[in-house]
């Protein structure tokens, strides 16, 4: 499994967030080697891994500011590792080698059954509400597809394997419309990004476009939607749970429940650009219940990790 880090803090942050932690209050319930470090900093950083949903290069500088304030809540090193797929975070999850994941809320389903990951936040608006996001299929303005059910026959660009707006909710309602997924040529272009630009290019003729992928590519200057026509969109999804191991240490897991849920919205906002809430808000609980639909989902597509 390939993992991309984000570059270390610099030496000057470093010690800037050592000496911080010394007047840093313990996590509830942690006892750490001294009356400053919690005990679950004594392995060493905390490893937080993210699903590729964009461009890594652009997902590391925004991530690092959330880490940077986790820091300083926790008081102790977070390092963050956007994976090379969904597939992978969950394994990695299982498998002892992060200590949070932010998943998509599909990955979210398999993270759960697989490696018992338990949420804890999501994304809040700055009105105080659960941020949601919604899945697309998009055409040229022009395209004689009218549709959904234009769409046998037709070139249609997905984005990655088990992601939830770029894989599942498309060909479920694809499904619903009663279209056999061979009756059209569906690819994998990758991911939302490689989706989009497969769409512009006009190397397909229609394309999964969700509303994250559609406010940076707007905001970029990369889309520009009088040019295109949007032929169906899903009902709103609630976005990415950051989650825990549920086998977790429990200090351990109030400490970073209690840290994500005060981080100030200022240090999540770049990260909720990419999640299309903007401007952002605080961090809000979530529980496994308001990701119920989709474990649903999953059940009446007869999804496996392997899906993934």
């Amino acid at each position: 499994m390939k993992l991309s880090r984000i570059a270390p803090l610099s030496l000057a942050l470093l010690a800037a967030l050592s000496l911080a932690a010394c007047s840093t209050p313990r996590a509830p319930g942690a006892q750490g080697a001294d009356e400053s470090t919690p005990a679950f900093c004594a392995k060493g950083p905390l490893k937080m891994g993210i699903e590729p949903f964009e461009d890594p290069s652009k997902l590391e500088p925004a991530y690092q500011v959330l880490a940077g304030a986790l820091e300083k809540r926790l008081g102790c090193e977070v390092q963050v590792q956007v994976v090379e797929d969904y597939s992978a975070e969950v394994l990695a999850m299982r498998n002892g080698r992060l200590d949070i994941g932010q998943f998509g809320p599909m990955g979210f389903v398999f993270a759960s059954e697989k490696a018992n990951a338990e949420p804890l936040a999501s994304f809040g608006t700055a009105d105080g509400k659960l941020s949601t996001y919604t899945a697309g299929i998009w055409v040229p303005k022009d395209s004689e597809i009218k549709d959904i059910n234009d769409l046998a026959g037709k070139d249609l660009a997905l984005g990655s394997v088990g992601s939830t707006s770029g894989d599942v909710l498309p060909r479920y309602a694809l499904k619903k419309a009663g279209i056999q997924e061979k009756s059209l040529n569906m690819n994998y272009a990758g991911g939302h990004p490689e989706a989009l630009l497969a769409l512009v290019n006009g190397t397909v003729d229609a394309a999964q476009l969700n509303s994250q992928t559609q406010a940076s590519a707007i905001a970029s200057g990369n889309f520009t939607p009088g040019d295109f026509r949007q032929i169906w969109a899903s009902d709103p999804t609630p976005n990415d749970p950051i989650t825990v191991s549920a086998d977790a240490d429990p200090a351990f897991k109030t400490a970073v429940r209690e840290a994500l849920l005060n981080l100030p919205a200022d240090d999540v906002a770049a990260v909720g650009e990419f999640l299309d809430v903007t401007p952002a808000g605080k961090l809000l609980a979530v529980d496994k219940e308001t990701y119920a639909p989709l474990f649903d989902l999953a059940a009446t597509m007869g999804l496996t990790e392997k899906d993934l």
